[in-house]
């Protein structure tokens, strides 16, 4: 067993997957950072509100005021640095710090997208993306044939946790047996052309979709795996995610989708796209990324052990966390316990309301709050639903008013949600001073518990 465990670690394989990944990921971050700026994003969400929602334990990111626009060019300028293999190390750390931190500055945009650059980011700390085709080969004159096997396994595994997990989680009897929330979102695209109102308003087409959105995310790491059938399943992999990008806003998701499923062709595929990347720098009058003939060519290149140590116990982190969801009693979709970061994607439609009482404990006279007041709306919009933040918020309604100069503070909330299209309840208790409670990794005894029961993952 540890003989072939060696012999696999040692196996090397053609870098030019590694590189073509490299550029494509560069590239799309650099664009998705221009695309945040040019739709005023930088200034809505991290400059305006004057509250932002920090993630448990990293209360101590904040936006940087009018330096927050600093960090976005720099974000995308490593991302440039990373598309090029311009002192990649560097550059692919500072974009890893930069765009976590810019995900960390307030939980109201989580995305499972960003979620999952930050995580391919961190691998490509360890991963010897300039081996080729890179300006560190031209500057240093030196550029590897070949690279380890399990630098390019590694990435595979990562996408196949990601879609297979995905997959797994929707098997659950709204998703299956309710076509939820998909009915939801597919009957609000009335204004499509054609299919609009007809097709989109139709039950069947609603469970093909969620049945068929199901089987894609299980069966597509396998059949990208098998070389008879990868063909067909890069077909279906451009077909669903252009198919959600037309349907949902989300961004160039899609696009980095696509171009990572690339890595599990061979490499003979990489060679050409390559060739084609040359061509267009030719065109272009870049021509020193043309010149391989001054290039020593070194045939194998090695990495240390530690290496490839972090990033299995990297990945072995992110079989398990989503699996983290099961050491909390109660639905999952309602209390949200372990539901970030573990890849359940477009699983629930949640819409809420969340009225705050501000109580003096000793006369008991009260007041209630204007969340227009602090908040902006897509602030309230995830705040109404996600407790976590509607907990995080009712401390910084009562530290605020005892700045104010209000005595004995208490924090009452009146919240209602509504979760898959069911009527909504009470979804706090009421009775609770949020003042008295701390977010922590316990059980939140505070959510009263959904009247219904969702079967499965």
């Amino acid at each position: 067993m540890k003989k072939t465990i060696n012999t696999y670690f040692k196996r090397q394989t053609n870098a030019a997957p590694l590189a073509v990944f490299r550029v494509f990921f560069g590239f799309l971050m650099c664009v998705s950072i221009i695309r945040f700026w040019s739709k005023g994003w930088i200034n809505s969400l991290y400059i305006e509100p004057e509250f932002h929602f920090s993630y448990y334990g990293f209360e101590w990111i904040q936006p940087l005021g009018s330096f927050t626009y600093v960090l976005f060019v720099v974000c995308g300028i490593s991302a440039l640095l990373v598309a090029l293999g311009y002192k990649y190390r560097l550059a692919i750390l500072v974009f890893f710090l930069s765009f976590t931190y810019i995900e960390l500055m307030d939980k109201t945009t989580y995305l499972n997208h960003y979620y999952f650059v930050s995580v391919i980011s961190f691998m490509m700390l360890f991963l010897p993306c300039n081996a080729q085709f890179s300006l560190d080969a031209i500057v240093k004159k030196k550029s590897y044939q070949n690279i380890p096997n399990w630098t390019i396994d590694s990435l595979k595994l990562m996408l196949g946790i990601v879609y297979f997990y995905a997959g797994l989680t929707k098997i659950n009897s709204d998703w299956l047996f309710r076509a939820m929330p998909l009915k939801l979102w597919l009957k609000s695209k009335y204004d499509l052309p054609i299919i609009g109102q007809t097709i989109m308003q139709q039950d069947w087409f609603h469970f093909l979709m969620s049945w068929g959105g199901m089987l894609y995310d299980l069966s597509i790491p396998f059949l990208l795996l098998y070389k008879k059938t990868r063909s067909f399943a890069f077909v279906l992999v451009i077909g669903f995610h252009i198919a959600t990008r037309i349907l949902f806003p989300i961004g160039m998701f899609p696009y980095i989708m696509i171009f990572s499923t690339l890595l599990f062709f061979d490499s003979n595929v990489h060679n050409r796209i390559l060739k084609i990347f040359r061509r267009v720098l030719k065109a272009i009058k870049f021509k020193s990324l043309n010149l391989n003939t001054n290039l020593i060519q070194i045939n194998n290149y090695r990495a240390h052990k530690r290496l490839y140590f972090v990033i299995i116990c990297f990945l072995f982190l992110q079989l398990i966390i989503p699996w983290r969801s099961l050491l909390y009693p109660g639905e999952l979709f309602w209390n949200e316990q372990g539901y970030r970061f573990s890849w359940r994607v477009m699983l629930m439609e949640k819409a809420g309301s969340a009225n705050f009482k501000i109580v003096d404990s000793i006369t008991k006279k009260y007041f209630y709050v204007d969340n227009n007041d602090f908040l902006t709306s897509v602030q309230q919009k995830q705040m109404s639903f996600q407790p976590d933040m509607i907990l995080e918020y009712g401390h910084y309604l009562g530290n605020h008013f005892k700045s104010q100069g209000h005595k004995n503070v208490a924090v009452f909330v009146e919240s209602y949600v509504s979760l898959n299209g069911r009527l909504s309840q009470q979804f706090i208790d009421p009775n609770i001073n949020l003042m008295e409670l701390e977010d922590t990794f316990k059980h939140k005894h505070w959510i009263n518990p959904l009247n219904d029961e969702i079967k499965g993952f």
